[in-house]
């Protein structure tokens, strides 16, 4: 195990593997992956389509098991929890923010943000109350909160699928191509978002995204070819779309 893993951190990957099919036809989708993303850090995990970037996000939130390797998240081997115990798990300490916002189509805004809070218990006027912070921490105005997701912008859905994420105040969001539906205008004001929960809130964000400018608003890029990690870059400054400066460069070796 990598001498930087310790109880610190807010993910640990060990040498893991996610494969597809068996045999010849086998599909290495992640190709033995180590990484420690550190409490509050933000990540960036870049690369084309296709290279592995959203299967390892869904490893780390324990939506999909690894063939091979070691994942812990928030302490928890993911291997030692039940199915019941990795969904506790995402419902008490993970956000995540899905490309599609996957919002229900028949709740309100208010609605889609509260209804996970009574799976911890909350009574509904609690949750719609939770909700409504939620909701002005990551600017949705009062006025859309009634309204369907049908009925308001794609920027607006994404607020509320990362509002949603929040409303249940975990430690970890993880995101996958959060801005990959949005025009660059809204997309920016998304990664503004983030990247402020980060720093006010000390949430850790790992963001998966094929954009570069977007992978700069992390303190860390990690690139991702053919399932592995092939680059890494710390971004100098704390600024979108600084220079990065390499770190590491697997494929040299």
């Amino acid at each position: 195990m990598p001498s930087d893993f310790n109880s610190g951190s807010a993910i640990l990957l060990e040498r893991v593997s996610k494969f597809y099919g068996s045999g010849a036809a086998a599909v290495n989708a992640v190709a033995d992956v180590s990484l420690v993303v550190s409490n509050g850090e933000f990540v960036s995990i870049m690369g084309p389509s296709g290279c592995g970037k959203s299967t390892l996000l869904h490893v780390i939130a324990g939506l999909d098991t690894p063939s091979s390797g070691r994942i812990v998240v928030a302490g928890h081997d993911l291997a030692a929890l039940s199915d019941d115990a990795r969904s506790n798990l995402r419902l008490r300490h993970i956000g995540f923010v899905f490309q599609a916002f996957n919002l229900f189509p028949t709740f309100t805004v208010e609605e889609n943000v509260a209804w996970p809070l009574e799976f911890l218990g909350y009574r509904w006027p609690q949750a719609l109350e939770r909700a409504a912070v939620a909701l002005e921490q990551v600017g949705v105005a009062a006025g859309a909160r009634r309204r369907l997701p049908a009925e308001i912008s794609g920027g607006e859905q994404q607020r509320v699928a990362v509002a949603r994420a929040l409303a249940t105040d975990p430690q970890l969001l993880l995101a996958d191509e959060p801005t990959g539906n949005l025009d660059t205008r809204t997309g920016q004001a998304i990664l503004d978002l983030l990247r402020r929960l980060n720093r006010e809130r000390r949430l850790t964000v790992v963001m998966v995204t094929h954009n570069t400018f977007a992978a700069t608003y992390g303190h860390r890029t990690i690139e991702l070819r053919d399932g592995r990690i092939v680059h890494e870059a710390r971004v100098p400054r704390d600024s979108p779309g600084a220079r990065v400066v390499p770190l590491r460069d697997k494929m040299d070796g």
